[in-house]
């Protein structure tokens, strides 16, 4: 319940989550009522009432419950920071704008370790009393909290959004740093550090990018707003800090020799910052390469679940068994005793599963991608590679020592970089080269160096044997009829190494750096 009674008046404006209402009572003649509907979430915006003791935080007179909304009593403020820069209509002076910073750093200080506003622009900035004053904590959660469903994690406004959150991370006071940087650049700039103009703009821009330094400005309020701007939260500086340093540089004229400490102190900054987006490019093509390898891996299971349910629906005596998947370390040790460099070690306990279907004494076997291949772009690979698999059929060894053949899935990019696909190949041995070996054409090849000699430039000692070939679950049809007529073969006791090697020509189904 309010502990007054309030009139309400008409709606002049909307705060985050909920309705602004003018508002008035016999002792407070001049307060706004703020309505937030209940909601998931919504009494996240009665953290504001319980914030004793913070400066320059819009208080709460009063409040109280409705049946559909929790209400929020304030003072009304004069004008938000957003009115009064657009009535400046550009940069605003340097000492009105160094004030204004200095304000809300005092409330991110007093707050620190205790809320997270998290949406921290001038229209959340209100000026009260000749302070300008924090408000609207409509997605603001305590310092310590766990993010939560309800939080309202990813609102935000993508001009002030800080990297962390276009990631999806723990908001920290970090966050309103970053936030407040951006204010401090448009005060002093007339304009943001990043100007978008779409969400996927600024998401680029916030992540990957750095603002052009501040100019006609003292450096030392330039280099602490770029500071503020870093893309690492641990990098930027703490609302203490922050504050202090706005202090300072706010009173404090240089002397020629500190000028020059300044200058080499600002070029640290900037290798720093040049540091520290290179570290965000890094996690993000991190990030961007974990959400491919897990969309490619579901994609791939799907289709060979639609393969095994044919073979298995038209050879019902066959038996089908999970079957254990060599680790990628295993299938290298194997590729270096293949190439006579050791021996390979004993079996490694299995990772992930694959399957085998056997019908006679031929095997069909099918080792799907796991979490250990995710391949990294290498420079000797003209295509990029961000999960393998292989599909085998396996026989007794005929009179020439043949066991069967092997395909490689790979999710890569082979025909345009950057556009990614499920692409079945396989490889072969260079036939000069391979004379008096055992014979084993066509067989798969993980992204390595053996792979990268048969398709990079040269007539090298592996080739690639069949062309990169797309698959797609709307389009297996043949895919499945020419395994099925190998495995078959395979069987029959007919399968052999193909008589003419390649079998299909494969030139010019991936592109070359």
């Amino acid at each position: 319940m309010l502990a007054s009674e309030w009139m309400l008046g008409e709606r002049i404006g909307w705060g985050g989550f909920g309705r602004v209402l003018q508002a008035s009572s016999d002792q407070v003649p001049n307060a706004v009522a703020k309505l937030v509907p209940k909601g998931p979430g919504a009494e996240r915006e009665l953290l504001f009432v319980d914030l004793a003791g913070a400066g320059n935080v819009v208080p709460i007179i009063d409040s109280g419950e409705t049946e559909d909304h929790w209400v929020l009593i304030m003072p009304r403020a004069e004008k938000s920071l957003r009115d009064h820069m657009d009535s400046a209509q550009g940069r605003l002076p340097l000492a009105e704008a160094l004030t204004i910073l200095a304000d809300i750093a005092t409330a991110l200080s007093d707050l620190q370790g205790r809320v997270v506003h998290r949406d921290l622009k001038p229209e959340n900035v209100l000026l009260l009393d000749g302070h300008w004053c924090l408000a609207d904590f409509g997605i603001s959660r305590y310092a310590e909290a766990s993010t939560a469903p309800d939080t309202r994690k990813h609102a935000m406004t993508p001009p002030y959004a800080a990297p962390e959150q276009w990631r999806g991370i723990r908001a920290t006071s970090a966050t309103d740093v970053y936030a407040l940087g951006v204010i401090g650049y448009e005060l002093l700039a007339g304009n943001w550090p990043f100007r978008g103009p779409e969400a996927h703009d600024f998401r680029e821009q916030h992540l990957h990018q750095n603002p052009e330094l501040l100019s006609n400005v003292p450096l030392p309020i330039a280099a602490l707003v770029d500071a503020c701007l870093y893309k690492g939260m641990q990098a930027r500086p703490t609302p203490s800090n922050l504050l202090a340093r706005l202090t300072v540089a706010a009173e404090t004229t240089p002397s020629a020799g500190l000028a020059q400490l300044q200058q080499a102190n600002l070029a640290q900054a900037n290798r720093v910052r040049d540091e520290d987006r290179a570290a965000s490019e890094a996690r993000s093509e991190e990030e961007r390469r974990e959400e491919l390898a897990q969309s490619a891996t579901r994609a791939l299971a799907r289709m060979m679940d639609y393969f095994k349910d044919a073979i298995l629906a038209n050879a019902p005596a066959a038996r089908f068994e999970p079957a254990p998947r060599l680790s990628r370390v295993r299938r290298q040790a194997e590729a270096a005793a293949r190439a006579g460099v050791f021996p390979p070690p004993p079996p490694l306990p299995s990772e992930n599963v694959g399957w085998t279907i056997s019908l006679n004494e031929a095997r069909l076997w099918y080792r799907p991608p796991s979490t250990e291949d995710r391949w990294a772009q290498q420079e000797v690979f003209p295509i990029d590679v961000v999960v393998v698999g292989t599909l085998s059929i396996r026989v007794p060894a005929n009179s020439q020592g043949y066991e069967g053949r092997s395909h490689s899935l790979w999710y890569c990019d082979p025909q345009t970089a950057g556009e990614y696909h499920w692409y079945e190949t396989a490889f072969m041995d260079q036939p000069m080269i391979r004379a008096g070996s055992r014979p084993r054409d066509p067989f798969a090849l993980d992204p390595g160096p053996e792979a990268a000699e048969a398709i990079g430039p040269g007539l090298m000692r592996y080739q690639v044997a069949w062309p990169f070939t797309p698959l797609s679950i709307d389009a297996m049809d043949e895919f499945i009829d020419r395994w099925a007529g190998w495995f078959a073969l395979a069987s029959q006791g007919k399968h052999s190494r193909p008589s003419t090697m390649p079998e299909k020509q494969p030139q010019g189904s991936w592109r070359v750096r």
